[in-house]
């Protein structure tokens, strides 16, 4: 396997859990038959498998491993994918009483299974998994999180024979050994190499686990026979030279396809190799050849010995080992060859020294080894050799996460709260673990703080320590300074058991190398890290001078970005500057770069600040040292243009927006994980905080530069302004790292739901939700940072897509490689992090998260140095405001925005036009989409300041001015501004827009009812326009809930334009009778035609004249849809309308009509919905049928209308009182009361029957007709209900018309009244009653003349003589005599009368 990155020191990255501690399925199991071994009997391990497809893109076992960790008698199984999100992938196994192991756990991997193979002191155990392969298809895992090998580790049958055995007490475990070895044979058996108890090694046989069998145990041993050792057990033959010293400290396995070749590394200092399969030690060789020997060591037994193998394809196997020596040891790699006679021998590659005091680990590959060491103040080193090339035996360094600062400096004018809180909960410090562990100590146990998230877990260490300091405090009163003291005291305490818990979480187990992909790792007791290569330029700074002196120069930088040796030479130098400069910076010095930073200061002045610090307090005469150094820099100019080129990620173009990676499957999840992003965002920040360090040494040794002035160092003074130039490019250099370092520990926010979605309709507005760089409805965890959630949502795509979807890349054929892989991811995720790149993912990315606060952070430290996207962040900050509810502050970043449209990738993307919309300016557009959102959100005032400073850019386009007026005239309008809205309404220059302004204008302020305004506005050329609108909506809506009409009539009243006015309410008043057919319908009706009637009685007679419209006639109303006739066809329109002309006495009837109305309605609500638009004709019928009598005479008179109706309603409600009861008598004394009842004194009381006929009477005393025709109506109206006339009507109608009378007997055929009124009437002739029958005087030869109804009497003695009865026969005769009495009287008074003429 090559190395990843020959010569170059590694960084380690540390994924420090934010989030709580994982739950563990927990799994207990009890061997019988073992006694308790003491718990503490072997020391903590750990360790790790790789799958054999973890490099294969394709694979479902791609990027995924297994780490474990033993501790007592229980070990720790998590399962890690840099991939997904793995769910049930940690498991702790608990056996009872058997402790494991140090390395007890092994694995093996099978095509259907993986096979965990585990030893503890007492018992071996075969465990089966099903295999990743077996239950995903890696087509199909396209989303994270997917079920882990360990999801059904708690079904296991831990009780099942076959799957675990007791280690026998003969030969029994070695005491004081811990080696091991394990491994599976090709037909399934399980095997277990273990140091035996009386020396050498035994090796345990479990049988296939599908197959019958027994347990066997096989022991080297001297002699060549293998001993039964329990019953069943088979005996076999072995050959080999075993001594009492031959027992092994470090034991492992080869395995061939039909065999495994053992090796042991015993504490006689000898390796031996064994054959299982033929039982025979193949090799023995003394190791102690290869190193210098001492007597001592010779004779000393060689425990701390330790033995690891690596094999290659192409070149075989090789062997490490570890000598450990007192305060020295030395590793050996050897490679294994074979002779043609089977015989085996060690070819000695290198031979490597060490001085490290502890080794803990160490892994080899076919070309490195990696070695951990504890040093003798107890602190991990980490190094690595690559043994092929290194022939100096010069070891690559691993700069290890450091643990956090041992004390937390607080100064007086701070907070200790804030500060400690600040320190222990920044990302990349503290564990999660650690600080919930230190919590319960410090809280003594009171409480279980579990599975406390990030935030909840801050607030309950603020509590915890809090209420310590608080129950300390005895005195009621101290000074703030004591205060002070105490806080940080406590504090301090807490902070002391949170670096106690984190360095023993923090400390490195063991090494985990995947030969597969040369991914390395450190396995800690409660976490992983990840080793990174350094890149070049921090490897330079961080690389101790001791190192940088030993490198070789032309090796550091072949390939790299100096292809000179002189200026390697040079830039070597100028980085020894830099760290000696970086040395000698004090805390005090470096915060201040730092503040500095945060508070906007130039970076040059605090670097000129810090350089003269240094001046004065140089007693170490370092400064001295650094100008010694500086003289030997040919051309300092260029080496500091080089170092500054090599940091700086600035690229002219923006980089290609990622393609949509769902189409290729295998890539959708690549490094998509949680630990993958938290390791690859840690090291972006690893990075930008050492390039940040770098950068604040470069700036002050430029300041030194300059302040010294010096020809020899500068090059001579043409090359002073190219060092000012320099010094101005690293100063945005340094910021721009500080901000990237900012982002990585700025913790994201955790959004509401309300919040994501009010932000979708916001970016739907913009048009950006759509985009790659924004997944609005994705829910921000707590705990990570805002640059982790870029990677997640956009930075990851665009990475992977460039550096996989490129077009000579085969996805099939790619093998994935850590070291390479992680640095040019890196390497990748720096430009879209840079703040000066026209690439705008990042802040877009926070936008999108509605990580508001962050972001306005951002570009407060970004502002004032970078002048790149200045528009974009103008953009952003005013849409922060605008969700903080600072509308005035955004609308001024809106405008600051609007200069840079056209020039700046995001505002080009942010003006792109809809499909169908008109193309305006780019200025334009922008405005636009700002207003639409200031729109949604609903600042009116905003909208209308911005639309009114768009339309001065507008001059030329009315388009534009149209809907810009619009939009000013409608958010006035809103905001009730109707003054304002008028006039934004009068200067639109769209004819039809501001038709529609005018419409929404006379609807919005008769819904709010401010018709003051809207009567008073002049309608300069607009008066037309509004009266057919008002027009239109008085005739298209209801006539109740809107007052259009009498709108109308105040703007006609207001312009004194009379008529209208009155034609107006006139309208209204004829509509309210059709369609509101209720009491308040016509009292509103009544009004309308006494406003209609003033209006006429204003204005001249001759003018005093309407237009109304004939019956049947249709309101012309805009937009209405065209009607059609029966048969579906469009039915005609009338081509004009038949008109009446109404006058003041027309007017003034219908008044009449409408009171009427009103009184009838008011009477008896149940006629309402007749009455309302009834005619004369029908009002009087309704006023009879209410016994409104009074009022329906009135009615008559005023149209001319006959009275008869009148009498012969009131005729019938006699009758029907005459013939009713009580009920009818009661009913009847309502509608009596509503006519005028003439007075009448009387002594008796009177009914309703009474009243009802004197009413009668009244009436035809009061209103006399022509040939008495009320009288006869009424008579006919009784005779023919068979009701006997009464006295009253009988001689009332005597002195009318007597004859009449005597023709209605005989039509009713009454021939006896008929009788009796002629014997009345001859008599009253005659002279016998004569006034009775209105006569002035009886018959006479002197008076004039009168007369009888012969015809009639003819008739009646004709119908008598016709008759059979005697009672008519009488009558008869009664009447003959009479009239022949007459006829004789008559006769006389003739002859008399013409004898006195004659």
């Amino acid at each position: 396997m090559a190395a990843a990155l020959t010569e170059r020191s590694c960084l380690e990255l540390s994924a420090v859990a934010r989030s709580p501690p994982r739950r563990l399925q927990e799994v207990f199991f009890s061997p019988p038959g073992t006694a308790p071994l003491p718990a503490g009997r072997y020391g903590d391990s750990a360790g790790g498998f790789c799958y054999q497809e973890s490099a294969q893109l394709a694979a479902v076992t791609r990027n995924r491993f297994v780490r474990w960790t033993t501790s007592g008698d229980s070990v720790e199984l998590v399962e890690e994918s840099l991939d997904v999100n793995l769910l049930n992938n940690a498991v702790r196994l608990c056996i009872r009483g058997c402790p494991f192991l140090p390395g007890g756990v092994h694995f093996c991997e099978l095509q259907s299974h993986l096979v965990i193979l585990l030893i503890t002191g007492q018992t071996v155990h075969r465990l089966f998994l099903p295999h990743p392969a077996r239950t995903y298809r890696a087509e199909l895992i396209t989303e994270s999180p997917v079920q882990s090998v360990f999801t059904d580790f708690g079904k296991i049958d831990f009780r099942d024979p076959s799957s675990y055995c007791t280690i026998p007490n003969v030969p029994g475990l070695a005491p004081n050994s811990v080696a091991s070895a394990a491994w599976l044979s090709s037909e399934g058996e399980a095997l277990f190499a273990l140091p035996s108890a009386s020396g050498g090694i035994f090796v345990l046989k479990l049988p296939p686990h599908d197959a019958p069998g027994t347990v066997s145990v096989v022991e080297l041993k001297q002699s060549s026979v293998m001993q039964r050792l329990l019953t069943g057990w088979m005996p076999t033959a072995i050959r080999g030279d075993c001594g009492p010293s031959d027992l092994p400290v470090s034991l492992s396995v080869h395995c061939l396809e039909h065999d495994a070749f053992l090796f042991a590394l015993c504490q006689d200092h000898k390796l031996r190799m064994w054959s299982y399969k033929d039982q025979m030690c193949l090799m023995v060789a003394d190791l102690l050849e290869f190193m210098p020997v001492s007597k001592d060591l010779r004779l000393a037994a060689g425990t701390g010995h330790r033995l690891r193998l690596a094999f290659s394809q192409s070149l075989g196997l090789y062997l490490g080992v570890y000598m450990h020596a007192p305060k020295r040891g030395q590793f050996c790699v050897f490679q294994l060859v074979s002779t043609e006679s089977s015989r085996y021998s060690l070819d000695h590659i290198s031979s490597l020294f060490s001085s490290q005091e502890t080794l803990v680990d160490f892994a080899l590959t076919s070309s490195e080894i990696w070695a951990l060491w504890h040093n003798e103040e107890n602190q991990t080193v980490v190094k690595y050799i690559n043994f092929e090339q290194n022939m100096a035996g010069q070891w690559n360094q691993v700069f290890v996460q450091p643990l956090p600062e041992e004390e937390v400096t607080v100064r007086h004018d701070q907070d200790p709260r804030e500060t400690y809180l600040e320190y222990l909960f920044m990302p990349g410090r503290f564990t999660n673990a650690a600080i919930q562990k230190a919590l319960q100590i410090f809280s003594q146990g009171t409480e279980r703080h579990m599975d406390l998230t990030w935030d909840e877990l801050k607030k309950e260490v603020t509590l915890a320590v809090e209420s310590e300091f608080q129950g300390s405090v005895t005195e009621y009163e101290c000074s703030p300074e004591e205060f002070w003291q105490l806080q940080v005291e406590f504090w301090s305490k807490f902070y002391a058991c949170c670096l106690q818990y984190q360095e023993a979480i923090s400390r490195p187990l063991a090494l985990l190398l995947n030969p597969y992909t040369s991914m390395v790792c450190l396995l800690k007791k409660g976490s992983l890290s990840f080793l990174m290569p350094c890149p070049l330029v921090d490897h330079l700074y961080l690389l101790s001078n001791e190192h940088l002196l030993t490198e070789d120069d032309a090796a550091i930088f072949d390939g790299s970005f100096i292809p000179d040796l002189e200026m390697s030479r040079d830039v070597v130098c100028l980085v020894q500057c830099l760290r000696l400069m970086g040395e000698s910076i004090s805390m005090e010095m470096a915060f201040s770069m730092e503040m500095a930073c945060s508070r906007l200061q130039p970076p040059e002045k605090a670097a000129e600040q810090i350089l003269e610090d240094l001046i004065a307090n140089d007693t170490e005469n370092v400064l001295e040292e650094i100008h010694s150094k500086l003289q030997e820099i040919r051309n300092p100019v260029h080496a500091i243009g080089v170092l500054i080129r090599e940091m700086d990620y600035e690229m002219e173009t923006d980089m290609e927006r990622a393609p949509h990676l769902s189409l290729q499957l295998n890539l959708s999840q690549l490094y998509g994980s949680g630990m993958a992003r938290g390791v690859l965002c840690w090291g972006v920040c690893k990075i930008a905080t050492i390039r940040f360090l770098i950068c604040r040494d470069l700036l002050i040794l430029q300041q030194l530069l300059l302040r010294l002035g010096d020809p020899m160092v500068l090059g001579g003074g043409q090359l002073f302004q190219s060092q000012q130039d320099l010094l101005h490019r690293t100063s945005p250099l340094l910021l721009s790292y500080y901000l990237i370092r900012w982002a990585s520990q700025c913790l994201a926010s955790d959004v509401p739901v309300d919040t994501l979605e009010s932000n979708l309709q916001h970016l739907s507005v913009l048009e950006l939700a759509d985009t790659t760089a924004v997944t609005p409805h994705k829910l921000v965890s707590s705990p990570q940072t805002i640059v982790e959630l870029f990677f997640q949502e956009v930075a990851r795509k665009h990475i992977i897509s460039r550096l996989f979807l490129q077009p000579n890349t085969s996805l099939a054929e790619t093998s994935l490689n850590w070291p390479h892989l992680v640095t040019a991811i890196v390497a990748d995720f720096l430009p879209l992090l840079w703040p000066s790149n026209p690439g705008f993912l990042f802040p877009e990315c926070l936008m999108g998260s509605c990580q508001y606060t962050q972001l306005q952070e951002y570009i407060r430290l970004l502002q004032p140095w970078c002048h790149v996207n200045m528009g974009s962040c103008c953009f952003m900050l005013g849409r922060c405001h605008l969700v903080m509810g600072e509308g005035h502050k955004a609308l001024d970043c809106f405008r600051q925005a609007a200069s840079e449209v056209g020039r700046e990738e995001f505002l080009d993307r942010l003006i792109q036009p809809e499909e169908g919309e008109m193309v305006s300016t780019p200025r334009l557009q922008y405005y636009n989409k700002v207003l639409r959102l200031l729109d949604m959100v609903g600042l009116p005032e905003l909208v209308i300041q911005l639309a009114t400073l768009a339309i001065m850019e507008s001059a030329d386009d009315w388009r534009s001015q149209a809907t810009l007026r619009t939009c000013i005239f409608k958010h006035h309008l809103d905001l009730g501004h109707n003054n304002e809205a008028y006039v934004a309404l009068t200067q639109n220059p769209d004819p039809s827009r501001q038709l529609d302004c005018l419409r929404q204008l006379v609807v919005v302020l008769c819904e709010r009812s401010q018709l003051q305004d809207l009567v008073t506005f002049p309608y300069i050329n607009l008066h037309n326009e509004v009266v057919g609108i008002i027009e239109s909506h008085a005739r298209a809506v209801d006539l109740m809930n809107h007052n259009y009409y009498e709108l109308l009539y105040a703007f006609h009243i207001y312009r004194h334009n009379y008529r209208k006015a009155g034609t107006v309410m006139f309208e209204y008043g004829m509509r309210l009778g059709r369609e509101v057919r209720t009491l308040r319908g016509l009292q509103k009706q009544g009004n309308c035609f006494l406003a209609a009637l003033n209006c006429l009685r204003l204005i001249r007679p001759e003018y005093a004249w309407i237009v109304q419209p004939a019956p049947g006639a249709v309101y012309e109303r805009p937009g209405a849809s065209p009607k059609r006739s029966h048969d579906g066809e469009y039915a005609a329109v009338p081509t004009s309308h038949q008109i009446e002309i109404l006058e003041l006495e027309d007017l003034e009837k219908e008044c009449v009509l409408a009171r009427i109305r009103l009184t009838l309605v008011q009477h008896d609500l149940s006629t309402a919905a007749v009455a309302g638009n009834s005619s004369p004709e029908e009002t009087v019928a309704l006023l009879i049928r209410a016994g409104l009598f009074d009022t329906a005479i009135t009615l008559c008179q005023t149209f001319k209308l006959s009275l008869t109706p009148v009498f012969e309603g009131l005729t019938f409600k006699c009758i029907q009182l005459q013939l009713g009861g009580e009920a009818a008598q009661a009913e009847a004394w309502e509608w009596l009361a509503a006519n005028q009842l003439s007075a009448l004194v009387t002594t008796k009381e009177c009914s309703a029957t009474d009243e009802a006929w004197r009413l009668l009477s009244s009436y035809l005393e009061r209103y006399p007709a022509q040939n008495s025709l009320y009288h006869c109506c009424v008579i006919n109206k009784l005779l023919a209900h068979g009701i006997p006339l009464p006295n009253w009507l009988i001689n009332s109608y005597k002195k009318v018309d007597a004859a009449e009378l005597l023709r209605l007997y005989l039509n009713y055929n009454l021939l006896e009244e008929a009788v009796e009124l002629v014997l009345e009437y001859v008599d009253a002739v005659l002279g016998k009653g004569h006034r009775y029958f209105g006569m002035e005087l009886p018959l006479s030869a002197t008076a004039p003349m009168v007369w009888l109804p012969y015809t009639a009497i003819d008739q009646l003695l004709q119908a008598l003589q016709g008759s059979t009865t005697n009672h008519n026969v009488v009558l008869y005769q009664k009447l003959n005599d009479k009239m022949e009495a007459y006829q004789q009287k008559v006769n006389v008074v003739t002859r008399d009368n013409l004898y006195r003429r004659n």
